[in-house]
C-alpha cells in the first residue's frame, strides 16, 4: 500500500465506500455520514469527497431492502485516499467474485489506508490484505474469519483495530467509531468530538473498548437473574461473595451456582469480577480519581487485586488502560 496520498495535502480526500448486493445498510451509511458531517464542521473547505461505489449495475439492494444507487468502480487513474469495505450478508458472494477481489487488492495498493466495517473484513481477507495483521469483525463471525483466513490474527474483543494502514471494525455501529477515529487522525480530536456530538453519539469509544459490555454479555440470564444483576450493580463496593449473592437471590449457594452458570455460562464470582472490571474501566477512562480509590469503590479492595483482574480481562494494568483510554 502507498504511504501517502497521491494528491495535494490541502485537497479533498477521496473516500470510497464499497457496497455490493445485500450489503448491510448501516455499514455504508454510518461511515458515510461521519465523513459528510466532518465536511459540515471542518471549517474552510471540505476535507472529504466521499462516495459509494459498487461493481456491476449501479442500482443494488441492501439487506434491509432499501435500493441504493452507487457509482461504478473507479479506474486506476482515479485518486483515492481511503477505501472502506462495507459488510453484510452478501459479503461471501463478493468474496467469491475473482474480479472484485482483484480490484480490491489493486485499489488498496493505491490508497493511503483501507478499512473494513463488520464482515467487510472477509473481503479484505480474500484480497490478502489482512495476512499477518491483526483484525476484528462482528463477534459472531470472528471464528469464521479466523477459520477461513488462518493467516489473520483475529481479535474478537475490540471495537476496531488498526494494524499499519489497515483498519477493521466490529459489528455495524462500530464502523461509525472507526470513521470517527479516521477523522481524528486526519483533522484532530476536537473536530472528531464535534462530529460525534452532532450525531448524538458518545464522544468516542476507543478501539480497545469491548464489543459489548459485561452487562450485555449477561443478558442471557436477565429473565431469571435480572434482580440479582441490579443488586450487584448497586453494591459493587460491598460484600458480593457467594453467600451474600445467594441470600440476595433467595436461593441456596449450591442452587445459585448451578442455575446461574446454566443461564449465563459464568460462575457468580466471575460475573461479579467482570462487572467490577467494567465499572473500573469507565472510572479510569472518564474520571481523574486515583487508582486506589477506584479499586476501593469498585469492590476490589486493593490495587493489586484490581491489577490482577485487569490483566485477566483487559490484558493491561489499570495504569496502562488509563494512559491509553483516559480523557
Amino acid at each position: 500500500m502507498t504511504k501517502s496520498p497521491r494528491f495535494p495535502p490541502d485537497a479533498r480526500r477521496p473516500v470510497e465506500v464499497l457496497a455490493f448486493p445485500a450489503v448491510q445498510l448501516l455499514d455504508v451509511a454510518g461511515p458515510l455520514q461521519v465523513f459528510a458531517t466532518a465536511n459540515e464542521h471542518g471549517g474552510v473547505g471540505l476535507p472529504y469527497a466521499p462516495r459509494v461505489i459498487a461493481p456491476g449495475e449501479p442500482t443494488l439492494t441492501a439487506s434491509a431492502g432499501l435500493r441504493l444507487v452507487a457509482e461504478p468502480l473507479p479506474g486506476d487513474d482515479t485518486p483515492v485516499d481511503t477505501l472502506v469495505i462495507a459488510g453484510g450478508p452478501g459479503v461471501l458472494a463478493a468474496c467469491d467474485d475473482p474480479a472484485l477481489v482483484a480490484w480490491v487488492r489493486a485499489r488498496a495498493g493505491r490508497a493511503r489506508r483501507v478499512a473494513s466495517v463488520c464482515t467487510g473484513a472477509f473481503l479484505l481477507g480474500a484480497a490478502g490484505l489482512l495476512d499477518g495483521r491483526r483484525a476484528v469483525t462482528h463477534w459472531q463471525h470472528c471464528g469464521a474469519l479466523a477459520g477461513r483466513y488462518p493467516r489473520i490474527r483475529v481479535e474478537p474483543d475490540p471495537i476496531f483495530v488498526r494494524d499499519g494502514p489497515v483498519w477493521s471494525s466490529a459489528g455495524v455501529t462500530a464502523g461509525i467509531d472507526l470513521a470517527l477515529a479516521l477523522v481524528e487522525e486526519d483533522l484532530g480530536r476536537p473536530l472528531a468530538l464535534t462530529v460525534a456530538r452532532h450525531l448524538v453519539m458518545f464522544l468516542k469509544r476507543p478501539g480497545g473498548q469491548a464489543q459489548f459490555s459485561a452487562a450485555l454479555a449477561l443478558q442471557a440470564g436477565e429473565e431469571r437473574f435480572g434482580a440479582l444483576h441490579a443488586y450487584i450493580a448497586d453494591n459493587l463496593s460491598g460484600d458480593l461473595a457467594l453467600p451474600a449473592l445467594a441470600a440476595a437471590a433467595g436461593m441456596s449457594e449450591r442452587s445459585l451456582s448451578r442455575h446461574y452458570r446454566e443461564a449465563t455460562g459464568l460462575t457468580p464470582a466471575r460475573a461479579v469480577e467482570r462487572l467490577r472490571v467494567e465499572a473500573a474501566r469507565r472510572a479510569l477512562a472518564e474520571t481523574a480519581q486515583p487508582v486506589k480509590r477506584i479499586a476501593r469503590t469498585c469492590g476490589f479492595g486493593s490495587e493489586e487485586t484490581m491489577r490482577r483482574s485487569f490483566l485477566r480481562h483487559v490484558a493491561a494494568t489499570p495504569q496502562a488502560y488509563r494512559a491509553r483510554f483516559g480523557g
